[in-house]
């Protein structure tokens, strides 16, 4: 992560102390809500505009993050490469490019304002899984590889899988030299260079692994500067693998490459080279992962063939700086009076680079087994909404679906506004009227007299009936596929707005750390909440559209030119008329009011407004007039209208 000092705030805003602090808004709602010299109105707007400024000031905070990760921690041909004037994600273990990837949360587009490229959209992010998680999925879970037996304890906390070690065809004949140990990076790539320069004098093969893009460019310079003929093989050069590989075992070639190079290929030896000691490989750095290291000593002395493999490290290596007690091996180089391009060589220091490989290794492997624990608990509520989304695409009767939303919803709703010390039965006569075309009245409704089921009941039946009768002027195969869309509609849209919000947690929640409590607990509790409340909003979302969704806009009319006269009678028509389309239109309301006032009314003005169609098609300012004058329309009947 990368973050700002107190210094940087206070130089990017030196006026403004409060600048990247966000608004505690829960107190200055309260103290909104408590100010009598304010109307409603006026403590609405004062909330409005202090969420926005909030909004405003959280969006100002998360990019300068993003742009100082950008900046400090993203770097051109390590992490990603420019093609095309696009940025591109390079892949650190494979060493290969990931078109169409994109890094999430803003960071890709500051990555591109950073290198002067085409700024693209954000993406959405549809659906989230760990790759751990999606092996879960299978059945049965397998595989093989030739490096698996560092990680067999993560294989079988993870997977519960063990690992078996098969014994090779032929006995390995490749010679692991011991590493070599430099001071600085600059004496290590000059030692390289020797390396190099001596084998292809004896027309021994070599190949050249780099962690990165940016180190194999550099090793390629350093080579054309000693007239060293040589191919480089990285994400920059991928189209050209097969050919490069292909020639990478014939006497005298040198070949440099990422981790690309590191797996999947077999080398096969010019004739001769076995004589030569076969096929002989450097690795320019040791890798985070011991696994990685072996992928590129494999690639020599395959199927019994000779082969060999040295490492060579610096000190400045990011391993040996980071884990490696650099700086304590580098005072006790200096205390002996070694001199520059002098290396240590011995099998314990072998053992001192692997211990710190394993530290990596386990401190990557914590990481990982956290994210799982995290993602566990998004895995369980993927189950559920992944569940429901396939029953509502399989299911031949969709109405059921529906109405279980009504049967489960409304009663919710009912108990909010009833269920309570002060029952607000006003408020609930406008949620109905504001939901449903019902048309209700405090007086029609009648909710004081009955207990809170049963006006659940009550409301469930009248709402179940308006929808049948909605649909009767519908098709009814468009109306099942219609169903199916106001559900799925509503678990998308909220869904991704819920992967949104549980990111912003997951992110937010390491700091919980500080008050003593456990943020894996704490991630499953507001977990556990925002999944109640995203269910009960896809119900709700479902109810807001039952009747704002219609599969034919004709059929919808002629329900809405019905409306007003049912609601004024005591039964409704049970399909529709043939003179449905020729009943009397008053455009006094709309369908989401149709009680005129806010629900306390009579009931004898209730209306809807339809859209009103022309007769002719649209004239242009610049045609014609239809009148037949000649001149066009702006001049003529065009300027009255």
């Amino acid at each position: 992560e990368a973050d700002l000092s107190e210094q940087g705030r206070n130089f990017l805003n030196p006026d403004d102390p409060n600048a990247f602090v966000l608004p505690d808004l829960i107190n200055e709602f309260t103290e909104i809500d408590l100010d009598p010299a304010l109307s409603q109105e006026e403590k609405d707007k004062k909330k409005a505009e202090r969420q926005q400024h909030c909004d405003e000031q959280a969006e100002r905070i998360h990019n300068i993050s993003q742009l100082l990760r950008a900046y400090c921690l993203f770097e051109k041909d390590v992490q990603y490469v420019i093609e095309e004037n696009k940025v591109v994600i390079v892949d650190e273990f494979t060493g290969r490019k990931m078109p169409g990837r994109r890094w999430s949360d803003g960071l890709h587009q500051a990555v591109e304002a950073k290198e002067g490229v085409q700024i693209d959209r954000e993406t959405q992010t549809l659906a989230t899984i760990t790759i751990q998680n999606y092996f879960r999925l299978y059945q049965k879970l397998a595989g093989m590889t030739g490096t698996a037996e560092t990680e067999a304890a993560e294989f079988h906390d993870i997977y519960k899988l063990d690992v078996n070690v098969i014994p090779t065809n032929r006995p390995v004949a490749r010679k692991d030299h011991n590493d070599r140990i430099y001071k600085t990076r600059r004496e290590k790539y000059n030692a390289v260079i020797n390396e190099i320069r001596d084998c292809h004098v004896r027309e021994q093969p070599v190949l050249v692994g780099t962690v990165s893009v940016e180190a194999s460019e550099l090793l390629s310079r350093m080579l054309k500067r000693e007239k060293i003929p040589h191919n480089v093989l990285n994400a920059k050069f991928h189209m050209q693998e097969a050919e490069i590989v292909q020639r990478a075992g014939q006497p005298g070639t040198v070949t440099i490459s990422t981790n690309m190079a590191g797996r999947g290929t077999d080398i096969k030896l010019g004739s001769g080279i076995p004589d030569k000691g076969g096929l002989f490989v450097i690795g320019t750095e040791r890798h985070e992962a011991r696994r990685i290291d072996r992928q590129l000593r494999g690639r020599c002395a395959r199927q019994g063939d000779p082969g060999s493999s040295r490492f060579y490290v610096s000190f400045e290596d990011d391993l040996m700086r980071n884990f490696g007690a650099a700086d304590r091996m580098t005072k006790i180089m200096e205390r002996f009076g070694l001199e520059e391009g002098q290396e240590l060589e011995h099998r314990w220091l072998n053992k001192s680079v692997e211990t710190a490989q394993k530290r990596v290794e386990q401190r990557n492997y914590l990481v990982r087994k956290r994210t799982l624990d995290f993602d566990d608990v998004m895995n369980m509520q993927r189950e559920v909404v992944y569940t429901y989304r396939n029953e509502v695409i399989d299911s031949e009767e969709p109405r059921k679906l529906i109405f279980e939303n009504i049967d489960e919803a409304v009663p919710a709703k009912v108990k909010e506004y009833l269920d309570v010390d002060e029952p607000n039965y006003a408020g609930l006569v406008h949620w109905v009227n504001t939901t449903f075309p019902l048309g209700l009245t405090k007086e029609k409704a009648q909710f004081e007299t009955r207990s809170v089921d049963e006006n659940a009941q009550f409301l469930v039946e009248k709402i179940k009936d308006a929808y049948e009768r909605k649909s009767a002027y519908e098709e009814p195969t468009a109306v099942k596929s219609l169903e199916r869309y106001i559900i799925l509609n509503a678990i998308d849209r909220l869904w991704q707005e819920h992967l949104y919000a549980m990111d912003a947690l997951r992110e937010g929640v390491y700091l919980r750390g500080y008050a003593q409590k456990d943020p894996l607990i704490e991630y499953k509790t507001e977990a556990y909440d925002m999944f109640v409340e995203l269910m009960a909003n896809i119900k709700n979302e479902v109810l807001n559209n039952l009747f704002r969704s219609t599969s034919n806009l004709q059929a919808f009319e002629n329900f809405l030119a019905t409306l007003p006269q049912f609601l004024l009678r005591e039964h409704a028509p049970t399909a529709p008329t043939a003179g449905a389309e020729s009943r009397i239109r008053q455009p006094v309301g709309a369908m989401a009011g149709v009680v005129a006032g806010d629900g306390d009314g009579a009931g004898e003005g209730v209306s809807i407004d339809l859209p009103i169609r022309r007769s002719l098609p649209k004239v242009g300012r610049n045609e014609p007039c239809p009148c037949g004058s000649g001149k066009k329309y702006k001049n003529c009947c065009g300027r009255v209208a």
